[in-house]
């Protein structure tokens, strides 16, 4: 059942906002894992990021793909956790927990186990329209444990212009999405993360330089 939802919630809700209203343009889309276990991260500025993102993955492979997402926010009632677990897939995330007493990233942990494919916001939450901010470092720590699944950024372009932070209904703004040559984890943390930063500034230069 959670599987036929997840289909119908793509194919009646995200292709309709996110190919017909608003219009996307994906370079190098051949990167993208069609088998798990794998690891999407992409730039967060707009609610609509998800459904961009589950929109480049063949309908026969979107039961595979599960986005991390905070725990707080998205079981804070019982018809919007329903909702996001069951129909869109999230795995939760446990924000500022104890790891001590459980650890926030056990979820995905499972999932990758289960050889799905995981997408993951590193920046933590929606930051500004069209700007990067600081990478946590949880994805590191995930890395870590799955040394040899690939991790492939996905840089969006125009989503925080269509629907950023605060705004509640989409502009349709054409949105280009470039894939990046998957990566592997590195054992030190700060390079892994520059690294991975860096690779997220090379791709918004080029959509920037694209547009201009």
């Amino acid at each position: 059942m959670n599987r036929l939802l997840r289909l119908l919630f793509v194919v009646l809700i995200a292709y309709p906002v996110v190919l017909a209203w608003l219009g996307v343009s994906v370079a190098n889309r051949k990167r993208l894992p069609i088998k798990g276990p794998g690891i999407i991260i992409a730039n967060h500025n707009s609610h609509l990021d998800l459904l961009t993102l589950l929109t480049l993955f063949p309908l026969s492979k979107v039961h595979l793909v599960h986005p991390a997402a905070a725990a707080d926010y998205f079981l804070k009632n019982g018809w919007i956790a329903w909702f996001a677990t069951r129909v869109v897939g999230i795995i939760p995330v446990v924000r500022g927990g104890d790891p001590k007493q459980s650890n926030p990233l056990a979820g995905c942990i499972q999932a990758l186990q289960e050889g799905k494919i995981l997408i993951l916001f590193p920046e933590g939450t929606r930051g500004e329209p069209e700007r990067l901010s600081e990478f946590k470092s949880g994805l590191w720590y995930l890395c870590q444990k799955f040394p040899e699944v690939p991790v492939t950024p996905v840089f969006m372009h125009g989503l925080g212009r269509a629907m950023g932070k605060g705004q509640w209904i989409p502009v349709p703004f054409f949105i280009d999405v470039y894939v990046d040559e998957p990566v592997y984890c590195h054992a030190d943390k700060a390079v892994f993360i520059s690294d991975l930063k860096q690779r997220f500034e090379v791709l918004q230069n080029n959509a920037q330089g694209r547009e201009s």
